[in-house]
């Protein structure tokens, strides 16, 4: 079993423990989710840590967008559980990256690489990629290798 899946056990036992209903549900799912994926495909297997983040990153991303539906719905009660939910999960992400830290990684990447123009766009993409793996959206990552290959 991944450390990172041991991890979310264990941390599931103390919110149970602790009568935490928002933290037990969240792990509850996140663990559902990793089973899921653990299972998905013609064979069962067991998940690295990072896959399991990546499992985690996508349920993040579910909670961000179901958020931001609520809140448009004018649902703030569902929304503020949402947002909870995702608190929940931001504290097994990596520290996300700043604008500022986006723009200094996108450069560096456009400097090695010589790219020149929106051609390269996926060459940059590329080298940039494994940096900001986790770490930062794909969709400001992209956008500020637009911004600055334009």
């Amino acid at each position: 079993m991944s450390s990172l899946k041991d991890t979310f056990h264990t941390d599931l036992t103390a919110a149970i423990r602790a009568r935490d209903a928002v933290v037990s549900g969240t792990l509850r799912m996140v663990l559902a989710a990793i089973t899921t994926e653990e299972v998905a495909g013609k064979t069962a297997r067991e998940l690295s840590d990072a896959e399991v983040q990546k499992v985690v990153n996508k349920e993040a991303k579910k909670r961000k967008e179901a958020a931001a539906a609520y809140t448009q719905a004018g649902r703030p009660e569902l929304a503020a559980r949402e947002e909870a939910e995702l608190a929940v999960l931001e504290r097994y992400l990596p520290q996300q990256l700043t604008a500022d830290e986006i723009a200094a990684l996108v450069a560096a990447a456009v400097a090695e690489t010589g790219a020149t123009g929106m051609p390269q766009l996926g060459l940059v993409m590329k080298a940039l990629q494994p940096q900001v793996a986790g770490r930062a959206d794909g969709a400001a990552v992209a956008a500020a290798v637009r911004a600055a290959l334009s």
